[in-house]
């Protein structure tokens, strides 16, 4: 009966406001930065394939735990993205709250957000409107890393962005998540007050100028990681390799001298 009046009338039945928006508010904001850190950290592994594929190909099995499993255990990167996956989930129904339920309602806040002028309040917006394309965007590439996380490699994982056409996917989703993401952490610091110092309005402008150098950083790193996967992947395609399996440089070396073909 308490969780009937409360839902009613947004009280407790000791006439106490509910606290559950504040739990689900922080919820929120949790979910949100610990997604945020890891599409950086995970920004900063895709990328390792502009230092060398053998770099790459020694990252991927690091985190399949190579040290311990001959070879490596994609499952264990699988079990990182089912949990990724779920934090994902909540973290978007969290964030469908606050999302406009019909078109009228919208029409009010846009109004309400003309009317003002002010530029967090078109930041919501922005973040609004990317959280919704990555729901579909990123369900779409983590359920594959899930299910093929033994095709993660400098060819592997340029063969699906060239051959398996998922450049387009990509560049949608990495202009999603780096607006998205940037803008949420931004918002987190100002909400939570985490730098607000003594002045936090100076702390404020600080905040913003940080929140658009990292846009840029990761947007310039994302693209430029992009296209080394899509020209390996054309190289690839063009000497007809596709779906051959990337092989270190010292293992390559290696077989050479068994076949006793050393120059």
């Amino acid at each position: 009966m308490s969780d009937l009046i409360e839902g009613y009338i947004g009280e407790t039945v000791d006439r106490k406001k509910s606290r559950m928006p504040a739990k689900l508010d922080y919820i929120q904001s949790a979910t949100g930065l610990i997604l945020g850190l890891f599409m950086w950290g995970h920004m900063f592994f895709v990328s390792t394939i502009l230092i060398s594929k053998d770099f790459m190909y020694t990252i991927t099995k690091f985190f399949e735990a190579d040290f311990i499993f001959d070879g490596g255990e994609p499952l264990l990167v699988s079990g990182i993205a089912f949990i990724i996956f779920s934090i994902f989930i909540v973290h978007a129904a969290m964030g469908m709250r606050k999302l406009p339920a019909n078109f009228k309602q919208y029409q009010v806040m846009k109004a309400h957000a003309n009317h003002m002028d002010h530029e967090d309040t078109k930041l919501w917006f922005t973040q609004a409107f990317t959280g919704f394309s990555m729901f579909f965007l990123g369900s779409i590439h983590v359920f594959i890393i899930m299910t093929h996380a033994d095709a993660i490699g400098p060819y592997a994982s340029a063969d699906r962005v060239w051959s398996e056409f998922m450049w387009p996917l990509y560049i949608l989703l990495l202009l999603a998540v780096e607006f998205h993401g940037t803008i949420g952490l931004y918002r987190l610091c100002i909400k939570w007050g985490w730098f607000d110092g003594k002045d936090p309005q100076a702390t404020r402008i600080k905040l913003k100028k940080i929140k658009k150098i990292l846009t840029v950083f990761f947007l310039v790193l994302g693209f430029v990681t992009l296209a080394a996967y899509m020209k390996i992947g054309y190289e690839h395609a063009e000497e007809g390799k596709v779906g051959e399996r990337y092989h270190p440089t010292a293992q390559v070396q290696e077989l050479k001298i068994n076949n006793g073909r050393v120059a």
